[in-house]
């Protein structure tokens, strides 16, 4: 029974959900860098490489062998570097735009834990917690003001 309460507990804390939303936000998100990449980014690469596909690069090591009617009896056997090409650029696509995100997401959260920054709603653990830093502040000068006396 202690397992069942505790993914009911993990579920109702949103931890679950937010996995969920960021599992299908990041399939989508991978379609999109994936139509980026190999029709927006790589056929303008092509064109500097006189109209070679770059994504069907590859370096044969050996050929494929046919027999009289024209059937493979030896397959190609190559290393598919432009396909490598492709998904390192996928990579790079994607990581600097999750890098830009986390730089918006951490200056945003560094703007709401400010709690003298008035144009962004504080949370309230901060905002309790620095009323609570100013108090004690303020007790201490009192104390130091009535030993001094």
């Amino acid at each position: 029974m202690g397992l069942l309460k505790e993914f009911k507990e993990f579920a109702v804390k949103g931890n679950m959900m937010d996995m969920a939303i960021g599992i299908i936000i990041g399939a989508a998100f991978n379609k999109v860098i994936d139509v980026l990449a190999k029709q927006v980014i790589l056929p303008p690469l092509s064109l500097l490489t006189d109209g070679v596909n770059i994504g069907e690069k590859k370096l044969v090591l050996r050929d494929a062998v046919l027999d009289t009617t024209g059937a493979i009896t030896t397959s190609e056997v190559a290393v598919a570097y432009g396909k490598l090409s492709e998904v390192f650029l996928d990579f790079l696509i994607i990581g600097f735009t999750v890098f830009i995100i986390v730089k918006f997401m951490n200056r945003l959260r560094t703007k709401s834990h400010d709690a003298k920054d008035k144009t962004v709603v504080t949370p309230k653990d901060i905002q309790l917690l620095t009323d609570l830093k100013e108090l004690m502040v303020e007790q201490n000068k009192m104390l130091k003001a009535n030993t001094t006396k």
